[in-house]
């Protein structure tokens, strides 16, 4: 099953469901979007609200986190190919939730960043109150999975005195996330595939088979002592491939077009501009 938020041909904002290429209206959308709590499956599989062409209205980031946590250098390539040692243990960092927009919706540059990149990414979104999980019962919490894209201000992020990591990964538009939420049960955890690509070339393509820390080891190190509440979101981390470490580099440039598919999700594709 999946989760959509949209906004409807009245410029409501509602939940609904979505099944090949059609959306049945579950119900005005609060400002968190769809929760992937067990009850909210429940009811948006017995949702028999009115039907959309999904090509007929506009879809939204389909949740709204309180938090944003992104893992760094998860994928042994990427860690090779950005001359970093593979980590021991997950490498955190925050993106302001500020930062989301949904399948579609622009990735505006700031006319200060100067190599924006892309990094599609395997996102789990939490769905229910997590402390201390385990690694044995990490997957019971994970209410949903979608794609994200990690929009990288690499200017900021690497280059700009004390290198202003977070700033430059929470630039407005910085994280693309959608184009639904898809139920937990119909994923192996373990193998989940995902391609990025950029104006029509493939930049990016592997599997979660090939995170140094899997899904359950993520959730079981980041519970620990953060609670993960329903509605949040982890990014998993981005494979090799990202236009920083091409040569020579290759970033996001104006009319740019960045798709990002997530195996059982679908893809997330957002043009890119550049602020004037």
């Amino acid at each position: 099953m999946k989760a959509v938020r949209f906004e409807a041909p009245d410029g409501g904002i509602r939940i609904g469901r979505l099944d090949d290429g059609q959306i049945c209206d579950a119900g005005a959308s609060g400002p968190a979007g769809f929760v992937p709590t067990t009850e909210a499956w429940a009811e948006l599989a017995a949702a028999n609200g009115q039907m959309f062409a999904a090509d007929s209205v506009r879809l939204l980031a389909p949740v709204m986190p309180g938090k944003i946590l992104a893992i760094a250098l998860n994928y042994r390539a990427h860690a090779e190919e950005s001359k970093r040692d593979v980590p021991e243990i997950p490498a955190m960092f925050a993106k302001f939730p500020s930062s989301i927009v949904g399948p579609g919706d622009a990735i505006v540059v700031p006319r200060e960043e100067t190599r924006p990149d892309w990094e599609g990414e395997v996102a789990i979104v939490i769905g229910r109150p997590t402390y201390r999980a385990t690694l044995e019962n990490a997957w019971d919490h994970v209410g949903g999975v979608t794609a994200a894209n990690d929009v990288s201000g690499r200017r900021a992020q690497l280059e700009t005195p004390l290198q202003q990591f977070t700033l430059g990964k929470s630039f407005d538009t910085f994280t693309p996330l959608g184009p639904c939420i898809a139920s937990p049960d119909g994923f192996d955890p373990g193998n989940i595939g995902l391609r990025t690509t950029v104006s029509g070339e493939v930049m990016q393509e592997s599997t979660t088979a090939s995170l140094i820390f899997s899904v359950a080891i993520l959730i079981e190190y980041l519970s620990r002592g953060v609670t993960l509440e329903p509605g949040d979101v982890i990014a998993t981390g981005t494979p090799s491939g990202v236009g920083h470490r091409h040569e020579p580099p290759r970033y996001l440039r104006e009319g740019d077009v960045v798709d990002v598919w997530v195996e059982g999700v679908g893809t997330l594709s957002n043009p890119v501009h550049m602020e004037a």
